[in-house]
């Protein structure tokens, strides 16, 4: 039984289990509640917090399994355990451990580093990692995490000295909690669009309290917008406002103008190219399997490493079951 790359994403042949799963599955492993990775599952295996920021956004599923991280779940011979990956709240990579021993672990997205409203990602132990790639380019170095946010309130602060407001544009989800708490810390007050401020109630429910103002048509003295990065959700205001957008993506040159920001902050919930060869290392991995964003430059850079690591759209077997299978298909590229 190999894992198998489809159309609606990755599972285990043989096994009723999928990885993130993008259409309905009878049984998916979700690893965080970004659109991009959650479907209405008839059955949906994650963490508390996973679980019901995803049912916020897809609504209720009737099957649910919580699992708190290090609890072990049995399914069909398998024994599947959560580790944390840091990224947004409730974020996990699954260990998936055959009847004779072989491990695997699945990460989703994950971020290495300190987060305030996140724990921080574990390094499990396996002998075949899938791991995901957004940011897996030589390219891709981000910055410490609390010297971009410290550039943030700075900018900020100039902002609002020369009589212009600014918003700050970054996802609904786990980005915007984060943004929330270090700017908090650094002495701001900010007020959010109401997707942010729905999500951040859920936050404060799963015990992350997060503490920001719900946008309603006007900003008081002093304020720091934060909205979604797209225009449909803009302020509409008539003082005059400038925008920057916090993503990975800026350190690119078209990172603002992606966005139709002002300006762009690396900030990103991913792990970056240096993190992603260091974590694969540190799994003890025999084997790599790289999925999404730059997985053909990852593996290749993991090969000079040593590594044996390959990409999914590459046409390769995932052979985790040791029979035989046809080539996966070619992996969509996501963000």
């Amino acid at each position: 039984m190999p894992v198998e790359w489809v159309k609606g994403g990755l599972r285990l042949s043989g096994s009723p289990l999928w990885f993130d799963a993008r259409r309905k599955a009878d049984v998916s492993f979700v690893s965080h509640a970004h659109t991009d990775h959650i479907a209405r599952h008839a059955r949906a295996i994650g963490t508390t917090e996973t679980l019901t920021l995803m049912q916020h956004r897809v609504g209720t599923i009737d099957d649910t399994v919580p699992l708190r991280y290090g609890e072990r779940f049995e399914l069909d011979g398998l024994s599947l355990e959560l580790f944390p990956a840091g990224h947004v709240l409730g974020a996990a990579q699954v260990r998936v451990t055959r009847p004779d021993g072989h491990r695997l672990v699945y990460t989703g997205d994950f971020s290495p580093g300190r987060f305030l409203t996140a724990r921080q990602a574990e390094t499990p132990a396996c002998d075949t990692l899938v791991v995901e790639s957004t940011f897996g380019h030589p390219k891709y170095r981000f910055p410490p995490r609390d010297a971009v946010y410290d550039e943030v309130a700075l900018w900020c602060r100039r902002q609002l000295e020369r009589g212009v407001r600014p918003v700050l544009l970054a996802y609904s989800l786990g980005k915007s909690q984060e943004t929330i708490q270090q700017l908090a810390s650094r002495g701001l007050s900010l007020v959010t669009h109401e997707s942010i401020h729905a999500i951040s109630a859920l936050y404060t429910s799963l015990g992350v309290p997060i503490d920001a103002r719900c946008w309603d048509g006007a900003f008081r003295d002093g304020e720091v917008g934060l909205f979604p990065p797209f225009n449909r959700h803009r302020p509409h205001v008539t003082e005059p406002i400038a925008t920057a957008v916090l993503t990975g993506w800026a350190l690119e040159p078209w990172g603002a103008r992606r966005s139709g920001a002002d300006v762009a902050f690396p900030v990103s919930d991913h792990a970056d190219y240096p993190s992603l060869v260091d974590f694969a290392r540190a799994t003890g991995a025999r084997e790599v399997i790289t999925l999404f964003g730059f997985a053909e430059e990852l593996a290749a850079g993991l090969r000079k490493e040593g590594l044996f690591a390959r990409a999914v759209s590459e046409k390769v077997q995932l052979d985790f079951f040791g029979a035989a299978a046809p080539p996966a298909r070619k992996a969509a590229r996501i963000r």
